[in-house]
């Protein structure tokens, strides 16, 4: 069996389970995969929308006579406006909070509901955002948004790791990020044909969020809700059914059997939250709660999908140009994440992590040099120098497209245990939304006062990253599920630390049983 684990009932179960892909198990992932497109139309959106005439002179016009001071000038305090990145920083704040309301659902109701919910919540945000007529308005869009998001963040990467055999598991988790880079994607190339409709092209680029919000709620009534979470909610018999469905085999008693054990633990465990923080939780704690979804946007890959357009702008592009190159970084995230989909589960986890970071590094320090170099003196980059700033970018984007982005997901949802999935899960959407949020509200200010600079902070974070990774982070490709703790009690680091609740918990067993 994959992961090199021998002894245990469950380790001997692992090699017994069964199954094919099934016409069910494929509408299944499509459907709770579409959350990821929430996701990322409104990453791609936003920054197109903030660098549009006719946004700016309505809501932000002070922001609009600076840009236009600097028509024929390269600046970088050129949007260097709290309120304006308010409009983007408020739909992460949101989701901060929001996700812990979704855990409690997710784990009561099951992920289908939390799916649900969240799409409702962003269609409503989406529909504001379109007739926002003040700021208030706006603002107000933006955390229904990020309410919808907090939810959908919270249930879409635990359904899909959840639903998926444990051999492909990688590859179906990383839909999630599929659809957000394809939602990042299709938001680019709306952006710059509605950049064209004057005076209201921007309210068709944040209404259009209703679009996917609609798909999402629609398939929602037809997803299966996972064998896991039925089980959880002790539905055995429905749970085995869709266990059956899904694999498309009744031969199913050995992982529905390690899903039954696996729920036993969980449904001992009152209070999750409390439990994450127990020695044998730590590695899950340390790495997948706080550690991979804090360096996820510590990486300046947010910064970038952010303000992609507003950067270019800056670069000296018109307004048209700098949407176009949103569109190829886009597209580069999208081919990244195919890459990812197609090798993460032979090559593993942690060689894309290591491999992309040499990549994302050495492209921080290229597009901090040639900034250094001939940016910001009052005139535009040469079209030399500017095309391999282009490049180098699209560089950082791809490998942030096969690592960072999809195993940001995909990692912490696979190593919880069940009984603190759902929290752990909140935990990580919380982390990650307010590290968005800080760089969402702090980036353009941090590119006023530092410039060029801050590139070179963001290559600094990614070697940290990096080591984290080497140091910290066992494979898990193909360790099913119901397995991963094992994986902590033979790692270098974390067996001694896991090792020490093993032995409270049989000192307390022997005092009971004296």
């Amino acid at each position: 069996m994959a992961g090199g684990f021998v002894g245990g009932e469950a380790g001997r179960r692992a090699d017994l389970y069964e199954g094919r892909i099934t016409g069910y198990f494929i509408l299944a992932c499509i459907v709770g995969s579409l959350g990821g497109s929430l996701f990322g139309y409104d990453l791609g959106v936003s920054g197109g929308v903030t660098s549009m005439d006719d946004f700016l002179k309505e809501f932000f016009p002070r922001v609009y006579r600076r840009k236009q001071a600097h028509l024929h000038e390269t600046d970088y305090c050129k949007y260097d406006n709290q309120v304006l990145t308010l409009f983007t920083s408020a739909l992460y704040f949101a989701a901060l909070v929001s996700t812990f309301g979704a855990s409690p659902v997710t784990r009561k109701y099951g992920r289908r509901i939390s799916i649900m919910c969240g799409s409702v919540s962003f269609f409503l945000g989406g529909a504001i955002n379109a007739g926002a007529v003040n700021i208030f308005m706006l603002i107000v869009g933006r955390i229904l948004l990020g309410i919808g998001i907090g939810f959908g963040n919270q249930a879409v990467p635990l359904y899909l790791s959840e639903i998926a055999p444990p051999k492909i598991r990688g590859a179906v988790n990383q839909l999630f990020q599929l659809t957000t880079c394809l939602g990042i994607l299709v938001a680019d190339i709306i952006n710059y044909f509605t950049e064209k409709l004057h005076p209201w092209g921007w309210r068709l680029s944040l209404g259009l969020a209703t679009v996917p919000a609609t798909l999402m709620f629609v398939g929602g009534a037809f997803l299966p809700e996972t064998p896991n979470s039925l089980v959880e909610q002790g539905k055995l018999d429905q749970a085995r059914l869709i266990l059956e469905k899904v694999r498309g085999t009744k031969q199913v008693d050995a992982e529905f059997e390690d899903l039954k054990e696996a729920s036993q633990a969980a449904r001992a465990v009152k209070h999750p939250f409390r439990n994450l923080l127990k020695p044998k939780n730590r590695p899950q704690l340390v790495i997948g709660a706080l550690g991979i979804p804090a360096f996820q946007q510590l990486s300046g890959m947010n910064s970038i999908l952010f303000y992609s357009p507003v950067i270019f702008q800056s670069l000296g592009m018109g307004s048209g140009a700098s949407l176009y190159s949103s569109i190829i970084t886009s597209s580069m995230l999208v081919i990244g994440a195919l890459v990812s989909m197609s090798v993460v589960d032979r090559m593993g986890r942690r060689f894309l992590f290591i491999e992309a970071g040499i990549q994302m590094i050495t492209s921080m320090v290229i597009v901090a040099i040639i900034l250094a170099l001939k940016f910001g003196h009052g005139v535009m980059l040469p079209k030399g120098l500017a095309v391999i700033l282009v490049i180098a970018i699209c560089s950082f984007v791809v490998a942030y497209g096969w690592s960072w982005g999809p195993l940001g997901w995909l990692v912490p949802s696979e190593i919880f245990p069940l009984e603190t999935r759902s929290a752990g899960q909140s935990v990580v959407v919380c982390v990650n939304m307010f590290f968005t949020a800080a760089i969402a509200q702090c980036f353009l200010a941090m590119l006023c006062h530092m410039r060029w600079g801050v590139f070179i902070l963001f290559a600094g974070l990614i070697v940290i990253m990096s080591l984290f990774v080497i140091l910290l982070l066992p494979e898990t490709k193909q360790v099913p599920i119901e397995e991963m703790s094992r994986l902590w009690e033979k790692h270098w680091f974390w067996k001694s630390i896991v090792a020490k609740d093993d032995a409270r918990v049989l000192q307390s067993q022997q005092q009971l049983s004296k």
